[in-house]
């Protein structure tokens, strides 16, 4: 039995193009995606994926594969699953913003560490709630569901030139903007017990200019922002469903599915 060159080809292509919005996706999805997981364990996680799925997939598009043509539907593929796996981003992000605003306006941004995601220095409050935010997220089998989806996604988005539509890319910039609206929802409780606590600071100062407002505000800002923390982490499980709701509703949207209750 032999096979000819075309054949091969198009053989290579039913396999490399998902291979290419999957490993998209698992670039930039939550902890598969993060500077801690090593690039060969996420390549292995997207090659059994392909190669679970790909008999079942819908057939390729009949384009060279080594052509233009070709090289532009392997860069959608790639663009359309790091799309998908950047929501999930958004999703954490929103509980790093929160958990960052509330170390500032609690005294506790003083105490900072390496943020494994990327690298840099943050809060230790705010990797406090991305942990909660990761946990929550793999917990809740986030990370099937979005494997799911992508798999789907090749019979509502089958492999084309034609990647996200225009629709598509206003939704992710509108849930980014939400990133913020959650995350200040989230801190909201936190920032008016500051703003009272500080307020009665200045009427005490107001009353005893002797006291040294800076050595014992200090003190009892951080006490009390320890206490405001943990009275926030009751409603932390009530934001993270609506943003997860959220999220799966542009993520079913972009990828032009029907999901339940959407």
């Amino acid at each position: 039995m032999s096979y000819t060159t075309e054949q091969l080809l198009v053989w290579l292509a039913s396999y490399l193009w998902p291979l290419c919005r999957i490993a998209g996706m698992m670039m930039t999805m939550v902890m598969f995606g993060a500077n801690l997981t090593p690039v060969r364990v996420r390549m292995l996680l997207a090659l059994a994926i392909t190669l679970a799925v790909a008999p079942v997939l819908p057939p390729m598009p009949g384009v060279e594969l080594f052509s233009l043509a070709g090289f532009l539907i392997t860069g959608q593929q790639v663009l359309v699953g790091a799309v998908i796996g950047f929501l999930s981003q958004i999703l954490v992000q929103t509980f790093v913003v929160a958990g960052q605003i509330i170390a500032m306006q609690t005294s506790l941004g003083f105490a900072s560490m390496v943020d494994p995601l990327n690298g840099q220095s943050a809060p230790v409050v705010g990797q406090l709630y991305l942990m909660l935010g990761t946990l929550v997220f793999l917990a809740l089998n986030g990370h099937l569901l979005m494997i799911e989806a992508i798999v789907m996604s090749f019979t509502s988005l089958p492999v084309a030139m034609t990647g996200i539509s225009v629709a598509g890319w206003q939704e992710l910039a509108s849930l980014m903007s939400m990133l913020f609206y959650a995350a200040v929802a989230m801190a909201l409780s936190a920032i008016v017990a500051m703003l009272l606590i500080n307020f009665t600071f200045g009427v005490m100062t107001r009353a005893a200019p002797q006291l040294n407002i800076f050595s014992i505000g200090f003190a009892v800002s951080m006490v009390c922002g320890l206490f405001i923390l943990w009275l926030t982490l009751g409603g932390f499980l009530g934001h993270f469903e609506n943003q997860w709701l959220r999220m799966q509703q542009v993520m079913c949207d972009t990828l032009q599915l029907t999901c339940e209750g959407g």
